[in-house]
């Protein structure tokens, strides 16, 4: 008999970050799969289940573990921090599906760092905004660099994963000076915030030009606001347009 797979969005990691519907998944699983820091994250939690890590840039190689185990009828959850489906596991596990026809995958959706960073901050994301990764590990610098572009030129408010890592440390302010030079004004308003919903959460509201001189880590999800956000009481706030 064939297994179950649950990609799991867990959200910021800790239990009560996590959706109703993604602890019922994890549950119902008989082996947690996963990168060894979002393993560590959930153990404690559910301490009688079976795990299975693996460390970074071995994410394909966690996927066909995860085909294999339901292979042998086990029922596997695949976890990701925040949704599953943002920057996460789903779309690899989905298309290695063609190669194991008769598995059963369901995507479980989490709440992401965007979402959970942005109730830190106030209300950052409460009109259209777009989501960018600053990783260059998998797109293109100049794609990133387009897409930064087309964010301002759109007057999109703007989440950018992955701002900062030993290996790109310069990389929030290469982004910055790309705003400026689109038409962003130095005063925009921003903010960050580090380790949401983790032990030592820290939040941080700015301008653009402030925002171009922070040091900021891997842990961390930046926000830059459009033309109309503006830092009220400690809160970086985007209207809506209602009228007050």
């Amino acid at each position: 008999m064939k297994g179950h797979i649950y990609v799991i969005g867990m959200g910021p990691g800790k239990r009560t970050g996590m959706t109703a519907e993604a602890a019922e998944a994890v549950n119902a699983c008989d082996v947690i799969v996963g990168y060894t820091v979002y393993v560590e994250l959930i153990r404690t939690s559910w301490p009688e289940k079976d795990f299975f890590t693996t460390p970074m840039r071995q994410e394909i190689a966690r996927c066909r573990k995860c085909y294999e185990m339901a292979e042998a009828g086990k029922t596997v959850g695949l976890v990701c921090s925040g949704d599953a489906g943002i920057y996460g596991m789903a779309a690899p596990m989905l298309e290695l599906q063609r190669e194991y026809p008769e598995a059963e995958v369901t995507v479980i959706p989490g709440i992401t760092a965007a979402n959970s960073g942005a109730a830190v901050l106030g209300a950052p994301l409460n009109h259209d905004f777009c989501v960018i990764s600053l990783s260059d590990l998998l797109t293109p610098w100049a794609v990133i660099e387009r897409r930064i572009r087309c964010g301002v030129q759109g007057d999109f408010v703007m989440a950018i994963y992955n701002p900062s890592s030993r290996k790109r440390a310069d990389y929030l302010r290469k982004a910055a000076d790309i705003m400026l030079a689109a038409g962003a004004e130095p005063n925009r308003a921003c903010g960050y915030v580090e380790n949401i919903g983790r032990e030592g959460t820290q939040a941080v509201t700015c301008t653009l030009a402030e925002l171009r001189e922070a040091k900021v880590n891997m842990f961390t999800t930046v926000y830059v606001g459009n033309s109309r956000s503006f830092i009220q009481g400690g809160k970086l706030i985007t209207p809506r347009g209602y009228e007050l």
